[in-house]
């Protein structure tokens, strides 16, 4: 299975820490969140890599490479501008190949089960997605969807619901026909729920969407707080 790691974003909400420096570089427990995502998507078998890059997009190849660094092969989709991520994936799909692929957003901190997850894509349905859905954090306590016996659905009135964690694989055939440029993923993601090609599971371990300085922090007190090993490899 191949990976694409989201990392084109300019990171507006954390500035002025991304003026200098693109999201995924920001450090937490001593490492880069990239560099988190690249052990762990190597540790769980993962070889090849896309990530997509715009904003200070430079700095992340530099620091990525070849990917040698982590075992790893990592090719770059090169945006001009950030295309979100629906937009950045279509670009992407050339370097992603026939197979189900693994998505993951390079900003946030996440223990996922990567063999786990991969392994889902027996089950894929044609032009399917399988999502990762988190409990609600505070700053979203309205949620994205609802589960239902492993079906991502619209949340009904009243309905339990779960937030995206970004995390989630996808057949190259969910992003059949849409023309380059840029374009969200919430509209595929309720035509495919509509068609019923939209499956998900709830993670149970640890997902910290990092979207601005106090959050950012927090998770570094903590992870120093637990004796994370800190030390970038690059």
């Amino acid at each position: 299975v191949r990976a694409m790691v989201l990392a084109a974003g300019r990171g507006e909400r954390m500035r002025p820490l991304t003026l200098e420096t693109p999201k995924p570089l920001l450090a937490v427990g001593g490492k880069a969140l990239l560099e988190y995502h690249l052990e762990r998507l190597a540790a769980g078998g993962v070889v090849e890599v896309v990530i997509n890059v715009s904003w200070l997009g430079d700095q992340i190849e530099a620091f990525c490479g070849d990917g040698s660094a982590w075992g790893l092969s990592i090719r770059y989709s090169r945006e001009p501008a950030p295309l979100e991520t629906a937009g950045g994936i279509v670009q992407a799909l050339p370097l992603l190949g026939d197979a189900p692929f693994l998505v993951v957003n390079g900003d946030v901190f996440m223990d996922y089960d990567v063999p786990a997850l991969a392994a889902r894509a027996a089950a894929l349905v044609p032009a399917g997605a399988h999502l990762l859905l988190a409990a609600n954090p505070p700053h979203h306590p309205g949620g994205d969807f609802a589960l239902r016996a492993g079906r991502v659905a619209e949340p009904a009135s009243g309905e339990a619901t779960l937030t995206f964690t970004g995390t989630a694989l996808y057949h190259p055939a969910f992003f059949a026909g849409l023309a380059p440029g840029s374009r969200p993923l919430r509209p595929l993601f309720e035509a495919a729920m509509a068609a019923g090609r939209l499956s998900g599971e709830r993670h149970e371990g640890r997902w910290v969407d990092v979207g601005t300085p106090e959050r950012l922090a927090a998770l570094d007190a903590a992870l120093a707080a637990e004796g994370v090993p800190g030390g970038a490899k690059r």
